[in-house]
């Protein structure tokens, strides 16, 4: 289904652009896109930067902020680090404050006023807030560690290499931390990376994404040989948003564990980790769902992994966290793991950085992810559109680049990765640094652009359009 064909099928508000709907161009037709948006209001749980606030080299202002005279930024990069809810300081104030007054009890005691569970209870709740954005039961989720340590100790667990079968089939073109992991574990089993990483290579370097039917290929010509499967459920640089439910499914018709780095999916698209029969994922939480950089990150076994019995259970890296939570104070040193995700637990976790994981969970909570996803595809529709074809008038010399990311919305999450021409990167990273819009880039020529359906409006993608074809126009001209 092309992108055109998703824009027809909006649910609500006025149609999407057409390109003979000339009332697409103009910013009111973005702004009664706005007004009738099912999340707008979600827009106000965020504190967006304003334009001085990313020049100011001081933290604290020196003078009130005045909207007027001080607009916001447009934040289209959600996909490298979400922005502050409102509720953060509220949840972490908290926090400090039964620190402060209860110490080691605030462990136990449970207060009429809390926001969250006494210290030792805070990962069973950020587990179940965490659950429906991901599609997957409760006790599948562990909210802990961070995203690469996480994939080391899944992997500690599922990558069980034998002579015969000892392969691991990821993405050429991984995230570096994904990478540098399976490379370490194969190591760690004393096979040779080289002949056991089993890379993806894109077909077509102009346009680097990889097809389902490529991915099954390589499955089929390595089955014999692969231990695991490990793929991004959204690649970082294309943003193309993989198969997981088919893949996964062929992974398993060959008798093989895969996993999936869900680092740019949750919180993005609409996942369904349980149904899709996935043997297990990790994922970053400072991206879409807004913990703040670093924070702390989660992971998912399926049931069927994460049953325990007369102690019998997963091989795993183990810890005292993750034992059975009605012997793991008597201090006997014999591991029996809870049941599901949370056995795969090693430390008690940061209640800090629960804290705030589970200030933005809330807000995930008040909505749905199918419904997150939908205004996704429209807004990213909106943008692609605006990007090809706005304005009318433009010459193909006003568009030095193209779009690495699918056209197929299905393909897809926020994300739209854009190459520039040769040369143009930084010109165009300092022209939109200087009207407040903030991206990220790859190098040597990609920018990525990521509006996030809970706090990015169709007002702020038709200005971001304006500002970045500018730019484009000003890069060429230098470059004459």
């Amino acid at each position: 289904m092309g992108s055109r064909q998703h824009i027809r099928d909006i649910k609500s508000g006025p149609p999407l652009p057409y390109n003979e709907d000339i009332r697409a161009y103009k910013k009111e037709y973005a702004e009664a896109l706005d007004a009738q948006d099912p999340l707008r209001q979600f827009r106000e749980e965020f504190i967006i930067p304003s334009k001085k606030d990313l020049k100011r080299t001081t933290i604290e202002a020196n003078e009130a902020s005045d909207e007027a005279s001080d607009p916001k930024c447009i934040y289209l990069c959600g996909n490298s680090l979400g922005i502050q809810p409102r509720s953060t300081r509220r949840y972490i104030e908290q926090y400090l404050r039964t620190w402060a007054t209860k110490g080691v009890t605030g462990h136990f005691i449970p207060h009429e006023d809390q926001l969250l569970p006494p210290f030792v209870d805070v990962d069973t709740a950020g587990s179940k807030l965490m659950a429906p954005v991901v599609g997957a039961l409760h006790s599948e989720v562990a909210v802990m560690g961070t995203l690469t340590a996480n994939i080391h100790f899944l992997m500690a667990s599922f990558y069980r290499p034998t002579q015969e079968k000892y392969k691991i089939i990821l993405e050429g073109k991984a995230f570096p931390s994904d990478h540098f992991a399976v490379e370490s574990q194969i190591r760690h089993h004393n096979f040779d990376p080289e002949d056991a990483m089993v890379l993806i290579e894109p077909e077509n370097l102009d346009l680097p994404i990889l097809s389902t039917e490529q991915i099954l290929k390589v499955i089929d010509e390595n089955a014999s040989s692969t231990a695991l499967i490990f793929l991004s459920g959204i690649q970082f640089y294309t943003g193309q948003y993989f198969d997981i439910k088919r893949i996964t499914a062929h992974a398993h018709s060959k008798g093989i564990l895969i996993g999936w780095d869900c680092a740019h999916a949750a919180g993005n698209v609409d996942l369904r980790l349980h149904d899709w029969d996935v043997d297990f994922a990790a994922w970053c939480t400072y991206k879409y769902i807004n913990s703040g950089p670093g924070g702390m990150a989660g992971l998912f076994v399926h049931e069927r992994h994460g049953q325990t019995s007369d102690d019998k259970f997963r091989p795993r890296l183990s810890g005292w966290w993750g034992s059975d939570l009605k012997t793991r104070f008597m201090m006997d040193n014999k591991f029996t793991p809870q049941p599901g995700a949370a056995g795969f637990q090693l430390s008690n976790p940061s209640v800090l950085d629960m804290t705030a994981i589970v200030a933005s969970l809330e807000i995930f909570n008040r909505t749905t992810m199918t419904e997150i996803r939908q205004k996704s595809l429209n807004i990213t529709g909106y943008l692609e559109h605006l990007l090809l074809k706005y304005p009318l008038d433009a010459s193909p010399e006003d568009k030095p680049f193209t779009l690495i990311t699918p056209s197929n919305p299905a393909e897809r999450g926020a994300q739209l990765s854009i190459r520039l021409q040769p040369g143009l990167l930084d010109h165009v990273l300092h022209h939109l640094e200087e009207n407040g819009a903030v991206i990220d880039e790859r190098k040597p020529d990609v920018i990525r652009v990521a509006p996030a359906p809970l706090y990015n409006t169709y007002a702020e993608v038709f200005e971001f359009c304006q500002i970045f074809l500018e730019a484009c126009r000003n890069a060429v001209k230098a470059r004459q």
